[in-house]
């Protein structure tokens, strides 16, 4: 005979492992913050910066500000791997190549 199954502690466990992945969201946010040295700005401009971004419809800015945040965590990602583990293709990007890092994906 089957057992019969407990939708309270299935909702329960459900509910904390929301808990836990929005914990995990809120840390990673104030990680990324801090990373990029938005923690300089004050919590009225960071508020402000986001929700411009949020508002912002201008699909040619948020292809630019998608491929900023590709370099940036590109970059991070290469300064903190094991020499064995850095991507061979990245030594393009280095200083003197014909690729720009910015390539026009300034701030707007």
């Amino acid at each position: 005979m089957r057992k019969p199954r407990d939708f309270d502690a299935e909702l329960k466990a459900l509910e904390e492992k929301a808990r836990e992945l929005k914990t995990r969201k809120v840390q990673q946010l104030g990680e990324l913050v801090i990373a990029t040295g938005a923690d300089q700005l004050s919590s009225d401009e960071l508020a402000g910066a986001l929700v411009a971004i949020v508002e912002t419809k201008d699909t040619g800015k948020r292809e630019a500000w998608a491929k900023r945040g590709v370099m940036f965590f590109e970059s991070r990602a290469r300064r903190t791997a094991p020499e064995s583990q850095r991507n061979p293709r990245s030594a393009s990007a280095q200083p003197g190549s014909t690729q720009s890092p910015a390539s026009g994906s300034g701030s707007a």
